[in-house]
């Protein structure tokens, strides 16, 4: 299914459910004002579609012991497929890297790292810098406050 086959019932559930994805299908059909058939129908066929990817409990950095969360841009001496495909594995295989994204221009990578503190960091940077001959170089910023988190993406009205 493409994008201009969604209908607008389609764009207000993938809004709905990118707002709160607990919510049941009764009360996601009463939102949507479809009849919870419907509503049940229409979010398969959206999930099998692939419109959506997963659904995820976002937990509260506030109430956990969050520690430190750092941005990292990563510039590699050699960025031919297989240097790039190498290190993206291996970012991607560590569980301190919430996120990586390769970029262009300037760094390669940028990687967003949650570490519960500064060894742990500085482990993470052994595990994915240091021992890596191809990394050329590594600039980090440490948040300091979050003003805005969000995971909703703009859908037409």
């Amino acid at each position: 299914m493409e994008f201009s086959e969604l209908d607008t019932v389609d764009l207000q559930l993938l809004d709905a459910l990118q707002q709160d994805a607990s919510l049941s299908n009764v009360a996601l059909a009463e939102r949507v004002h479809v009849s919870p058939p419907t509503c049940l129908r229409r979010v398969k066929r959206l999930v099998d579609g692939g419109w959506v990817e997963r659904q995820v409990a976002i937990l509260s950095r506030d109430k956990l012991a969050h520690g430190l969360q750092a941005l990292v841009e990563v510039t590699l001496d050699h960025q031919a497929a297989e240097h790039l495909d190498a290190f993206e594995a291996r970012a991607v295989a560590d569980e301190a890297v919430q996120q990586c994204w390769r970029v262009s221009p300037g760094p390669d990578f940028v990687l967003v790292i949650h570490a519960s503190d500064m060894p742990a960091y500085l482990a993470v940077t052994q595990r994915l810098f240091t021992q890596d001959a191809n990394v050329r170089n590594v600039k980090a910023f440490f948040a300091t406050k979050r003003a805005k988190f969000g995971t909703q993406i703009a859908l037409p009205r």
